[in-house]
């Protein structure tokens, strides 16, 4: 699942969103969820990353999309 969802990551990275999306679109984790709130963050869909937020059990993102994805990053590592 890690290595799936860091995956999902680097395309994010490298500016292929649908790749990551197709990733997360796939996997049930709660992880997975939140990888998809932030893509829909990302792409200003906010009412869709809200609906992945909940799945995910985490709080709505505040803060900027850098910050969320470095701590998308940081918990997906652990």
């Amino acid at each position: 699942m890690a290595r799936d969802l860091t995956t999902a990551l680097e395309a994010l990275d490298a500016g292929n969103w649908d790749r990551a999306h197709e990733i997360v679109q796939a996997d049930c984790s709660p992880e997975a969820a939140w990888i998809h709130a932030h893509l829909h963050r990302l792409e200003g869909d906010r009412g869709n990353a809200d609906y992945w937020y909940n799945r995910a059990n985490r709080p709505h993102a505040r803060g900027s999309l850098q910050e969320e994805r470095d701590e998308i990053k940081r918990q997906i590592a652990h």
